[in-house]
């Protein structure tokens, strides 16, 4: 039951003690954020309503996602982030990057050498702006397409979600009342500890639709429409190569020590194996001294 009553609760943005005393200030708060995505409607009418769009009595939970093509991804995205930060918002991942369609070397001349890289840049990126500068936002990031790819904006509507939150955070305190009226004894421990870890997960789901609603959360991923090169000088490495590929003189001397060495080795493991010499030797002796020597055959004289 407890995690259905968390699943349930797309928790708002207050707890049970201070929705009460604080849920006119929320709502204030709310209402002034709408009359400013009113003017950013008349500002710009290329954004969709469901970035601007205010609904009495209704409270709702805005995302974007934008996937588009610019002309320089660098420079969009330092733009993007400057937006964001001087929109009160902040960005919590981007990720720039080259992808090398080919990468060739050109010798120029004997030292020198040209670097050829095909890439196209990327960059994935995902910021949180105040809900109310959500349409301001997106008119911005509108301003550096070349070619929107897509656009989706989504707002999800929960206040029905927090009418049960604040259901459950009764139920939850009225729990808790009860538990104190029973005598200690380790089932009251037990359910008062579990009373309140699911009042803990309670919170914590309030805290996240609090967050959600004061901000935005918007998707973009920028790429550039066509291969970039880059030229990059360099070394002409295989004329190097060339120069110092073989030396005669230091190959001779080389090969010379390395049959020095060869020799010691030799001589080395002969000396460690000098038992099995010496066993052998004797082995030699004996057998040698044990052959019988040849008789002579007699010669007939004629």
């Amino acid at each position: 039951m407890k995690t259905t009553y968390i699943r349930l609760s797309l928790a708002s943005a207050l707890l049970l003690g201070i929705y009460s005393c604080k849920k006119g200030e929320a709502t204030a708060d709310y209402n002034a954020g709408a009359e400013a995505d009113s003017a950013t409607i008349i500002v710009s009418d290329s954004i969709s309503s469901a970035a601007t769009m205010s609904v009495k009595d209704k409270q709702f939970i805005k995302t974007a996602n934008v996937n588009m093509e610019v002309k320089d991804v660098y420079e969009a995205t330092i733009s993007i982030e400057k937006s964001v930060q001087e929109l009160g918002g902040f960005v919590t991942h981007s990720d720039l990057k080259s992808n090398v369609i080919s990468e060739d070397t050109y010798n120029t001349s004997d030292k020198e050498a040209m670097l050829i890289k095909k890439y196209q840049s990327e960059n994935t990126m995902q910021v949180r702006v105040p809900t109310a500068k959500l349409g301001e936002l997106l008119t911005l990031i509108n301003d550096k397409k070349l070619f929107l790819n897509s656009r989706s904006i989504n707002a999800e509507d929960v206040t029905s979600g927090i009418k049960y939150a604040e259901l459950e955070g009764k139920r939850i305190k009225k729990t808790e009342e009860n538990i104190d009226k029973l005598k200690i004894n380790k089932d009251k421990v037990s359910m008062s500890n579990e009373n309140m870890a699911e009042a803990n997960q309670q919170q914590l789901a309030n805290m996240d639709v609090t967050d959600n609603l004061k901000y935005s959360t918007v998707d973009i991923y920028i790429k550039e429409p066509k291969v970039r090169v880059a030229t990059i000088a360099i070394t002409n490495t295989k004329s190097i190569d060339d120069e110092y590929k073989f030396d005669f003189v230091y190959g001779a001397k080389s090969a010379f020590v390395k049959g020095f060495y060869l020799i010691q080795k030799i001589a080395v493991g002969l000396i460690t194996i000098w038992p099995i010499i010496l066993i052998g030797a004797v082995i030699f002796y004996v057998v040698r001294k044990r052959k019988p020597a040849k008789k002579q055959q007699p010669t007939n004289e004629i």
